[in-house]
C-alpha cells in the first residue's frame, strides 16, 4: 500500500540530496577556480624572484609542491628541482597545462636575462586544495542532514494530521449517525474528498431511511391483511357445512390476492424510489409505445368491468430518457386506478404528446375524481380517501410520484371536464 507520508519523506529528502550535491560541485568549481588563480599568481611570482638566479642554484625542498626549471635559448636544460619530474621543456611561453609522467602541470614559461625559467605545479595539488577547501564549506551541511531529516519528517507528520483527523471522523460515522463532515477542518486539498464524501454520506442516508421507511410501511401495510387471514382461515376451520365452507374458502382466497397485491406494490414502490435505485441508464423512451402497451395489458380487464379504455393521441415526438420499464409501471398504476375508479359504461383516455416543448402523458377518466383538498394527499404511501367498496392498498399514487421524481417529472391532477379525473405526467424538455 502506497504511503503519502513515505512518498514525501523520500521525496523531500531526495531532493535536499540532490541540492545539496549539485551545490557540492558548484562550490567546487568556485573553489577551483579561485586556487587556480591564485597559484597561477605564485607561479608568475616565483619565476620572478629567479631573475637573476645562477645556473648552480640549490634543490628545492622535498615538501615544496613546485618545480622549477631553467633552460637556454638552445632548449638545454640548465637546473631543475624535481629531476624526477620528468618535466618537458616549455614550448611556448605563458600558462599552459602540460601533461608529464608523473601528472599534469600547470606550468609558466618566461624569458628571464636570455634565460627561459619554467615554474609549474601538479594539478593534483590544486585538485586536493580545491576538494579540502569544498569540503569545509559543505561539511556543516552535510552534518546537518540527519537534523534537516528529523525535521522534514515531522514537518510532513504536522501537515498530514488533517488527513489523520479526517479519518477518525469518517471511521466515528455509524448507520444511526452519518452526519457530514466538517468542511472547515478540511485541509484545502482534501476539500474535494470531504465533498464527496458528504454527497456519499447524504445518499447513503437517503437509502438508509427508504429502506426504513419500506420496512415501516411492510409492517403497516401487512398488519391488517394477515390479520384478515388469519380471522378468515379460522372461519374456514370453524365452517359446519360445506356452503359455509366454501364461501369462508372465497374470502380467504380473495384476502390472499389482496396480500399478494400488497406486496407486490410495496416492492415496486421500493424498487421506484429516488434514493433506492442507481442512476437512470438514460435510455430513450417512445411515450407512445407505452400508451399502447398499457392499453394493451389492460383491455380485457376494462372489457370484463364494462368501462372503454383507448387512446386519443400518442405522438411519436414524445420521447423522453429514462428507464422504460420504471416509466411502464407508472402508466400502469395510472390506468390500473382509472380502471378502479370508473363505473361500467364509463370511459378512459390515454395519451401521450408534447405541450410547450415538454413530453407528456395523460390519463382521463369518467370516475368520481379526486376533491382538490385531498390532491395533496393521494400521493401518500397507504392513503385512501372514502370511495365506497373499490379495493386498493393506497401505493398506486405513491407509486407513480415516486417514479416521476425519478425521472424530473411533475405530477398534477386536475378535474376533467363533464365530470371525472385527468392525470398528467410532465417531463422535462429535451436539451
Amino acid at each position: 500500500m502506497r504511503s503519502i507520508r513515505r512518498t514525501l519523506l523520500a521525496t523531500l529528502l531526495a531532493a535536499v540530496t540532490a541540492v545539496t550535491l549539485a551545490a557540492a560541485f558548484f562550490v567546487y568549481g568556485l573553489a577551483r577556480q579561485q586556487i587556480d588563480a591564485i597559484f597561477d599568481y605564485q607561479l608568475r611570482q616565483l619565476a620572478l624572484t629567479l631573475r637573476g638566479a645562477p645556473a648552480g642554484i640549490g634543490g628545492a625542498p622535498e615538501d615544496v609542491d613546485f618545480v622549477v626549471q631553467i633552460w637556454d635559448p638552445a632548449g638545454g636544460r640548465l637546473y631543475s628541482s624535481r629531476p624526477d619530474s620528468a618535466l618537458p621543456a616549455s614550448t611556448q611561453l605563458g600558462f599552459e597545462t602540460v601533461p608529464a609522467r608523473t601528472g599534469d602541470f600547470r606550468v609558466y614559461s618566461r624569458a628571464l636575462a636570455g634565460l627561459i625559467v619554467q615554474v609549474a605545479q601538479p594539478l593534483r595539488v590544486r585538485e586536493a586544495l580545491a576538494f579540502a577547501a569544498a569540503l569545509r564549506t559543505l561539511a556543516p551541511v552535510l552534518l546537518i542532514l540527519p537534523l534537516l531529516a528529523v525535521l522534514v519528517w515531522r514537518a510532513v507528520g504536522r501537515a498530514l494530521a488533517p488527513l489523520d483527523h479526517l479519518a477518525r471522523a469518517v471511521g466515528s460515522r455509524t448507520p444511526s449517525a452519518l452526519e457530514p463532515l466538517r468542511e472547515p477542518d478540511a485541509p484545502e486539498e482534501a476539500l474535494p474528498l470531504v465533498r464527496s464524501l458528504n454527497d456519499l454520506l447524504q445518499r447513503l442516508s437517503a437509502a438508509l431511511g427508504a429502506q426504513r421507511a419500506f420496512v415501516a410501511d411492510a409492517a403497516h401495510g401487512l398488519r391488517t391483511p394477515l390479520a384478515a387471514l388469519n380471522l378468515q382461515l379460522q372461519l374456514a376451520e370453524r365452517a359446519s357445512d360445506p356452503a359455509e365452507r366454501a364461501a369462508a374458502l372465497a374470502d380467504l382466497r380473495a384476502g390472499l390476492e389482496r396480500a399478494t397485491h400488497l406486496v407486490q406494490q410495496l416492492l415496486t414502490l421500493a424498487r421506484a424510489e429516488p434514493d433506492a435505485v442507481p442512476a437512470l441508464a438514460g435510455e430513450p423512451v417512445s411515450l407512445a409505445d407505452l400508451v399502447e402497451q398499457a392499453i394493451a395489458d389492460h383491455a380485457i380487464v376494462a372489457e370484463t368491468k364494462g368501462v372503454d379504455l383507448g387512446a386519443t393521441g400518442a405522438a411519436r415526438e414524445a420521447v423522453v430518457t429514462g428507464d422504460r420499464t420504471a416509466l411502464g409501471t407508472l402508466l400502469a398504476n395510472l390506468v390500473d386506478n382509472a380502471i378502479r375508479y370508473t363505473p361500467a359504461g364509463g370511459r378512459i383516455d390515454v395519451a401521450a404528446g408534447v405541450a410547450q416543448g415538454r413530453p407528456y402523458l395523460e390519463v382521463t377518466d369518467t370516475g368520481p375524481g379526486i376533491p382538490a383538498a385531498d390532491r395533496a394527499r393521494v400521493f401518500d404511501r397507504f392513503y385512501r380517501r372514502a370511495a365506497g367498496s373499490t379495493p386498493g392498498s393506497g401505493l398506486g399514487l405513491a407509486i407513480v410520484k415516486a417514479i416521476a421524481d425519478r425521472h424530473s417529472a411533475t405530477v398534477t391532477l386536475g378535474d376533467r371536464a363533464g365530470g371525472g379525473l385527468t392525470a398528467r405526467v410532465q417531463f422535462p424538455a429535451a436539451p
